[in-house]
């Protein structure tokens, strides 16, 4: 297995969401981890036995490693302890339009009623109307158009009052 043919698995490995990959073959093992940043790869060449002279083997290329790159904690100097979050219910894509041609739902300033839709999070090909649970007017969107979002994840913040 050559170097292209590696980093063309990599590249797969990554698009497909699986979280870990092992790959054995008779002279080489190669394992692929990926995380939601991006993907760790790790290469273990073993040697195979032979009962002739001892060969030295040349080392397999290795590609470098990047670490996971660790989000500094951003603190604000405003003091968010007054505002509500408005966090995603499921996992999928958050989009802030309905489509790409429409109006964003809301925007920073948008004063919003419980059960008014502030983005729509796309899961499993289905498009999910998030709607909101409290009153009040939106001072931050805390996520990008067109990103990933986990369960739980902090949308937006709200100011009740």
């Amino acid at each position: 297995m050559d170097i292209r043919e590696i980093q063309n698995l990599i590249k797969f490995v990554a698009k497909s969401g699986a979280t870990e990959v092992k790959l054995e073959m008779d002279d080489f093992k190669i394992t692929i981890k990926t995380t939601q940043e991006g993907t760790d790869t790790t290469y273990v060449q073993q040697v195979p036995v032979t009962t002739a002279l001892p060969q030295a083997a040349a080392p397999m290329p290795v590609a470098p490693t990047t670490a996971a790159p660790v989000a500094p904690e951003v603190k604000s100097s405003e003091d968010n302890s007054k505002y509500i979050t408005v966090k995603s219910p499921i996992i999928g894509t958050f989009y802030r339009k309905p489509a790409p041609d429409k109006p964003v739902f809301v925007e920073v300033g948008s004063t919003i009623s419980k059960g008014d839709v502030v983005c729509v999070i796309e899961a499993m090909k289905l498009f999910n109307e998030i709607e909101s649970e409290v009153s009040g007017k939106i001072v931050k969107v805390l996520v990008d158009d067109a990103s990933p979002v986990e369960f739980d994840q902090p949308l937006f913040l709200v100011d009740p009052s």
